[in-house]
């Protein structure tokens, strides 16, 4: 009786810095939460304010108006920016995963000489920042003739280490015994792969489908530097051009900027899940 006298307070003393703990985490979070999201909510609120009011510093309008973005879609085929942007976006979405997949899966449970050569000099593509290679890819893109192409905006935006390493890190993860047990039936590399490894992916692969899409959906620099063709403009670009083309009309940027983050907004809070998952389980290994 008095051992438990003893410990009680100590256990109560745990008990409080463990909830003090928690609850310190949820205001840190809360904080950081609203940090992130508060440039977000001030560009959608400005993007509803008149061209006076636009820079006066007020979070909420004094005046409501949608006509910036009846400005947006009158003025520029902003529409065709978003179809391109779209369309590149999901083609080379569809294509990586697929292609990533395949190739994670020889690098996780292939056995072939070179392999760890191999992924090594793909995981070393991480630090290679994209401006560096931009110019040599310029070039090789244009003695294979795909600038100002549709071929010229996605092939190049295919490749993704991020993607392969993320993948082989999953499938390390999946238990062996699963495809042993579907080659001892008779299934091949292919099978085991498209029948059995690839249906178990849908996690991770949604949530590399939201980062390829999202990556893809806000790219700048390579559609800028590769076409010149205005029906090839995508929404990034198209923006830009909109903002030198106004001078200081903040109202019609913002007002685009908010119709172009509208989608990856959506995007994101409905998988928001997924993507947490995947980053959980990248981390594994």
């Amino acid at each position: 009786m008095a051992t438990e006298t003893r410990f009680a307070p100590a256990r109560v003393t745990r008990m409080s810095a463990g909830r003090r703990g928690r609850i310190g985490l949820t205001v840190l979070g809360t904080v950081l939460a609203a940090v992130a999201f508060f440039p977000v909510l001030w560009m959608i609120t400005s993007a509803f304010k008149t061209r006076d009011t636009v820079t006066d510093g007020k979070l909420i309008p004094d005046e409501f108006t949608v006509q910036n973005f009846v400005y947006v879609f009158t003025e520029v085929p902003f529409v065709r920016y978003l179809l391109n942007s779209f369309f590149i976006s999901a083609v080379i979405t569809v294509v990586a995963l697929l292609l990533h997949s395949m190739a994670a899966y020889a690098l996780a449970r292939l056995r072939f000489p070179g392999r760890e050569t191999l992924f090594m000099t793909i995981f070393s593509t991480l630090l290679i920042t994209a401006p560096v290679v931009l110019i040599p890819l310029f070039l090789v893109v244009r003695e294979l003739g795909m600038l100002d192409s549709y071929a010229g905006l996605i092939i190049p935006a295919i490749f993704n280490a991020f993607g392969i390493f993320l993948l082989r890190q999953f499938y390390l993860g999946l238990p062996r015994e699963l495809e042993e047990a579907a080659i001892v039936d008779g299934c091949g590399h292919w099978r085991v792969y498209w029948s059995i490894v690839l249906p178990l992916s849908r996690p991770i692969l949604s949530a590399l489908a939201i980062f390829f899409f999202l990556a893809n959906w806000n790219s700048f620099l390579w559609p800028l530097v590769s076409t010149t063709n205005p029906d090839l403009t995508v929404v990034q670009v198209g923006i830009a051009s909109f903002q030198s083309q106004y001078g200081s009309n903040w109202n019609y940027v913002l007002a685009a900027a908010a119709v172009a983050a509208a989608p990856m907004l959506v995007l994101f809070f409905s998988f928001q899940k997924q993507i947490t998952e995947s980053i959980k389980t990248s981390g594994l290994k």
